[in-house]
């Protein structure tokens, strides 16, 4: 299993966690942001990370893994290798989680649901649904890291690799904006769905 703090220093050192003032997916703002996508682009730090959750999972049975686009794409894919599965991901069309390309999920197959970040975990209970109603069972949910430091709970088993307690607050309630220090910023992947 990969440490808390090997974790933590992955993130450190691949430059994906931010200081600031950031506008979050919730519409949310922080002063601390996980850009996985800084570590992701490492292939080195992409295969350690998804070993810590495939060996959380190794005796789960799984037999596909899952991931929404775009945060869950390459992490899915790598613990799907080495889990020796399949990897989807699932987009959004018009708004809802689907998926497309010809992906489906089967009757029965027991489904890992894979994301980078879970902060409020909309993204992945939508993908619960999507997958529960495709006839999926889901053997569990991992994440990179957990900014709500195991409050989200998604009925399942779940894994994450780093657990944060990351404050975040509603722009009217923003200290950062109150004391008008830098404009906040979106550096995710997704507008916000209203």
């Amino acid at each position: 299993m990969t440490s808390n703090n090997r974790v933590l220093d992955i993130f450190t050192e691949s430059g994906a966690l931010l200081h600031g003032h950031f506008i979050l997916t919730s519409g949310k703002h922080s002063d601390r942001y996980m850009q996985c996508a800084q570590v992701l682009k490492h292939p080195h730090y992409t295969e350690e990370l998804a070993r810590g959750i495939a060996s959380a999972f190794r005796d789960d049975a799984i037999d596909l893994v899952i991931g929404p686009a775009m945060g869950g794409m390459i992490i899915a894919y790598e613990v799907a290798r080495q889990l020796g599965v399949t990897a989807l991901f699932s987009e959004r069309v018009e708004g809802a989680m689907a998926l497309r390309r010809g992906f489906a999920v089967e009757e029965g197959q027991r489904v890992l649901v894979v994301e980078d970040v879970v902060t409020t975990g909309g993204s992945v209970a939508e993908l619960i649904e999507l997958v529960r109603r495709s006839g999926g069972i889901i053997a569990g949910v991992a994440t990179l890291v957990d900014r709500s430091n195991g409050s989200v709970d998604f009925g399942v088993k779940q894994h994450s690799l780093l657990a944060l307690d990351i404050q975040s607050w509603d722009p009217s309630m923003c200290p950062l904006c109150v004391e008008g220090s830098a404009p906040a910023v979106k550096p995710g992947s997704r507008e916000r769905r209203s």
